[in-house]
């Protein structure tokens, strides 16, 4: 029988060697990156919509405003753009809540698969002693898995 080879998730197959347990480790970091990444964004936009929200909400609701839609600016009055702008504002909200739930699982999934493959990363200190400063690409190089975690702790 063949095995999946998805990211399915949760539940992943035994990585066959540490390089592979690297790659999967990388991937997590790269997800939690991407999540704190979206989060941010979201923020901004919650934060926007509550600006232009206490912008307009003292108005005279009979007052015209221009909202952009789908790229068109449109002109509207105010008691139909306030509704919609709350309504985006909820949503987002809601969507950014998501998220953090979503954060705190990935997190979690991410302890627990540096605990079953003893994964410590260096200190940014040690990197700079032994490479002189040099930058390297990429994060994996302050990653260490399995045994060779536990041989260089002495």
């Amino acid at each position: 029988m063949a095995s999946k080879s998805g990211s399915g998730g949760g539940n992943l197959r035994e990585p066959p060697n540490e390089q592979a347990v690297l790659n999967m480790y990388e991937s997590m970091r790269s997800e939690l990156s991407q999540i704190y990444s979206n989060i941010t964004d979201l923020e901004m936009q919650v934060s926007e919509h509550s600006l232009v929200i206490n912008a307009i909400q003292p108005l005279d609701q009979s007052r015209k405003c221009f909202r952009m839609i789908g790229g068109v600016l449109v002109e509207r009055t105010i008691r139909e753009v306030l509704p919609a702008v709350q309504r985006n504002k909820e949503g987002l909200e809601e969507v950014v809540r998501k998220l953090y739930e979503t954060l705190e699982k990935k997190k979690k999934d991410m302890a627990e698969f540096e605990a079953k493959y003893q994964i410590r990363l260096r200190k940014q200190d040690d990197s700079k002693e032994e490479g002189g400063g040099n930058k390297k690409e990429g994060n994996a190089q302050g990653v260490l898995v399995g045994s060779a975690a536990a041989s260089s702790s002495q």
